[in-house]
C-alpha cells in the first residue's frame, strides 16, 4: 500500500491546483496548437496500451482495432445513439438477404464508394466492389498472415474455404485466391454471397465492424506484402497520416469519403442525446479534420494530460482517479465548473486471468490439476480488487458473459466470485499440494517446486493487481513470480501458448455472449482461446448454442456451458468493468455506445468554445 500512496502524491497536487482555479501547464488563451492556428479541427486523446499493426487479419487487440474501424468499412454497422442497438447498411445498399435456414447470406454493395488514394492504384480512383470483400475474407484463411481472427470464420463453417487453407498448408504452396470457393463468391460487380455448412442465426453480426471485415484492395496488399500492416488503405472516413510505433497515431479526413450525413435518433427520454441529435442532424461526416492518438500507458500521466487539456477526452478514466473525478459516480464540482461532461456505461467485457492448459504445472484435466486451479480462484479476493484496484468501477463476475449481453443471467451464482482461503487450503491439502520441506511454501504432489508465473506489464495499474495476487497467493502458501514485458510482446506470446498465466480484458463488439464462450472453445486455440482449453463436452455445448436461434433453449445451453467452464476453471473470470469517459466542453456530440466502437466520425470540435476556454496545448 505504501507504494500505491506514494504514486498518488503528484496527481493530488495537480488536482489541488485545479480546485484552486488553475491548471498546470495549460496553454494560453486562444492557443490550441498547430491544428487550431490553421483552423483545423483536431480530436486528441490517448490509448492506455500500444497498438500492434494495422492489418485487419492480423490484429487481435482492441486498440489497433479501434483505429482500423475508422480506416476500413464493413457492409453493415450499428446505430450510434439508438438503444437497444440496431443494425443498418453501411457500404451495403440494403440489409442482406438471409435464407430461411440461416445458411445463405447475399450482400449488395452500394456503387460509387472509393478507396483512399494510394500509389498502388497508379493514379486512378479505385471503386469498392464485391470482390474486395471476397478477397479480404479469404485473407483470414491464408497461412501467410497467421490470422488471430480466423477462428471466427472457421467456426461459421463457410463452405470450401477451410479446404483451400489445408491445400496451402499441406502443399506448402501459396494460398490460391483465384480458385472459387462454394461458400464465398462474387455474383456480380456489387454482389457477393456467403454459404455456410450449418445454420448461423447471428451470422450478420460478423459484418458490422470494419476493423474485422473491412475491405482491402488486392493490389494494395500485393504492393506492400509483409508491410501491409504499415499501409492500411480503406474506404473509411479517415486515413493514416502518421505513425510512431507505441507513441503516436495520427489520422486525417479521407477526402474521398462519400457523402454521409449525421442522422441519429436518441433513445426515448434521453434529453442530452436528443439535443445532440438535433444539433448535429444533417452534418456531413466526419466532422473533424484529424484524430491524434497518444500512447500513454501509465494512468497518472494520462489523467494529468486530460486535466491539462492536452487531450480533448479521456476514455475509461483510470480507477485511481475515480473518487477525484466522479465521487459517488457524479461529476466532481471542479470539473463541472470547467464544463467537463461525463458518460458512464457498463462495458461489455470480462477481466480474465487464464491458466495455460498445456502447461505442466497449471494445465491438464486430472483431478489434482482442476483442484489447483479452483483453489487459486477461491484465494483471489475479487471484492478487494474491485474496492482497491478498481475503485468500485466493476462488478464481480459469475461467468464469462457480461451484463447487457445476450446470454447473461443476472440470477446466476457460481464460485467465481467466492473468496474463501480456507476452502482453497483444504482443496490443496486434499490433493497433495502441501509443504513437504518446512519452508512455508507448498510443493506439488510429486514434491517438485510449486511456483506460479504470471505474465504482466510494467505499468502502475498492473502493479496494483500484481500486489493483490501476491498477497492472495502468499495467504495460501503458493509462491508466485511475475514476468514483465510490454503489452504487444505479452499478447504475441500468449497467442503462441508460451505463458503459464496471463491477465487481460476481453471486450465484445457485438451484443451476444457467444463472443465470451468462444474464449474456451477448443478449435479457437491460437486465436481467442488463449488458455488452449479443449474439452469435448464444452465444445459440444458451444457448437449447439451457435446453431440455435435466440430463445429459452439457447439460453439454457449457454448457462450449461458457463457452469462447465467454472467447474474446470481454465479461466478465472474476475470482473465486468464499468467505464466513465470525460470530455471537455468543446467536444460536441460525444457518446459511448456500448457496441459501436468507432465514434470519431460522429463528434465535432467547437473551435470557438475551445479558444474561449483557453483549451488545448501545443502538440
Amino acid at each position: 500500500m505504501a507504494r500505491i500512496w506514494r504514486s498518488l502524491i503528484p496527481w493530488i497536487a495537480a488536482v489541488a491546483a485545479a480546485l484552486g482555479g488553475g491548471v498546470a501547464a495549460a496553454a494560453p488563451a486562444g492557443g490550441s496548437g498547430d491544428g487550431d492556428m490553421q483552423g483545423r479541427k483536431v480530436l486528441r486523446y490517448a490509448f492506455p496500451a500500444a497498438e500492434t499493426t494495422f492489418d485487419p487479419v492480423q490484429v487481435t487487440d482492441v486498440y489497433s482495432r479501434n483505429v482500423l474501424a475508422n480506416l476500413f468499412e464493413a457492409p453493415l454497422e450499428y446505430t450510434f445513439l439508438a438503444a437497444p442497438v440496431g443494425m443498418r447498411p453501411n457500404t451495403a445498399a440494403a440489409m442482406p438477404e438471409v435464407s430461411a435456414d440461416f445458411r445463405t447470406f447475399t450482400f449488395r454493395i452500394r456503387p460509387g464508394i472509393y478507396f483512399a488514394d494510394d500509389p498502388a492504384f497508379k493514379g486512378r480512383k479505385r471503386e469498392l466492389v464485391a470482390e474486395d470483400y471476397v478477397y479480404s475474407i479469404k485473407r483470414f484463411y491464408d497461412p501467410r498472415w497467421k490470422s488471430g481472427g480466423l477462428y471466427v470464420f472457421e467456426n461459421e463453417k463457410i463452405l470450401g474455404l477451410s479446404e483451400l487453407r489445408r491445400k496451402a498448408l499441406d502443399g506448402k504452396t501459396a494460398f490460391d485466391y483465384d480458385t472459387p470457393a462454394e461458400g464465398l463468391r462474387a455474383l456480380d460487380r456489387y454482389t457477393f454471397q456467403v454459404k455456410l455448412a450449418e445454420p448461423s442465426p447471428r451470422f450478420l453480426q460478423n459484418y458490422v465492424f470494419g476493423a474485422f471485415v473491412g475491405a482491402l484492395a488486392r493490389e494494395v496488399v500485393e504492393a506492400y506484402g509483409d508491410r501491409i500492416g504499415e499501409h492500411p488503405v480503406g474506404t473509411g472516413p479517415f486515413m493514416l497520416k502518421q505513425w510512431k510505433r507505441s507513441s503516436l497515431i495520427v489520422l486525417e479526413r479521407n477526402p474521398h469519403y462519400r457523402d454521409v450525413r449525421y442522422d441519429e435518433s436518441a433513445p426515448a427520454g434521453h434529453e442530452r442525446l436528443a439535443r445532440v441529435a438535433g444539433q448535429l442532424k444533417g452534418r456531413r461526416l466526419p466532422m473533424v479534420d484529424e484524430v491524434r492518438i497518444s500512447i500513454i500507458q501509465e494512468s497518472q500521466p494520462r489523467w494529468l494530460s486530460f486535466l491539462n487539456e492536452e487531450q480533448d477526452l479521456i476514455e475509461a478514466v483510470p480507477a485511481d482517479f475515480a473518487t477525484v473525478a466522479f465521487p459517488n459516480n457524479r461529476i466532481a464540482p471542479h470539473l463541472a465548473r470547467r464544463g467537463v461532461s461525463m458518460v458512464r456505461y457498463p462495458r461489455p467485457d470480462a477481466t480474465i486471468t487464464y491458466f495455460q492448459m498445456d502447461d505442466p504445472l497449471v494445465g491438464g484435466h486430472e483431478p489434482h490439476k482442476v483442484a489447483l486451479r479452483r483453489a487459486i480462484s477461491l484465494a483471489v479476493d475479487v471484492e478487494r480488487e474491485i474496492r482497491q484496484a478498481r475503485r468500485g468501477q466493476a462488478v464481480p463476475a459469475q461467468g464469462p458473459i457480461p451484463p447487457g449481453t445476450y446470454g447473461h443471467d443476472p440470477k446466476l451464482k457460481t464460485e467465481l466470485s467466492d473468496f474463501s482461503p480456507a476452502r482453497a487450503k483444504a482443496l490443496l491439502d486434499l490433493y497433495g499440494y502441501v509443504d513437504r520441506n518446512g519452508d512455508g511454501w507448498r510443493e506439488q504432489p510429486d514434491g517438485s517446486p510449486l511456483v506460479l508465473r504470471y505474465a504482466t506489464t510494467p505499468d502502475g495499474v498492473s502493479r496494483q493487481h500484481n500486489e493483490l495476487w501476491q498477497k492472495n497467493m502468499t495467504a495460501i502458501g503458493i509462491r508466485i513470480a511475475f514476468d514483465f514485458a510490454q503489452w504487444p510482446e505479452q499478447w504475441k506470446a500468449s497467442r503462441a501458448g508460451k505463458l503459464m498465466m496471463f491477465g487481460f480484458g476481453w471486450v465484445s463488439g457485438v451484443p451476444d455472449g457467444d463472443v465470451f464462450l468462444s474464449l474456451a472453445y477448443g478449435p479457437n486455440k491460437g486465436g481467442a482461446n488463449h488458455s488452449r482449453f479443449d474439452l469435448p463436452a464444452y465444445n459440444a455445448l458451444y457448437e449447439r448454442q451457435r446453431r440455435l436461434p435466440d430463445g429459452p433453449e439457447r439460453l439454457a445451453v449457454m448457462q450449461d456451458a458457463t457452469r462447465l467452464l467454472v467447474a474446470h476453471m481454465p479461466l478465472k473470470v474476475q470482473t465486468h468493468r464499468i467505464a466513465t469517459d470525460l470530455a471537455h466542453p468543446w467536444v460536441v456530440g460525444y457518446h459511448r455506445h456500448t457496441f459501436n466502437g468507432p465514434f470519431w466520425k460522429y463528434v465535432d470540435i467547437d473551435l470557438a468554445e475551445q479558444r474561449r476556454r483557453g483549451g488545448g496545448a501545443p502538440f
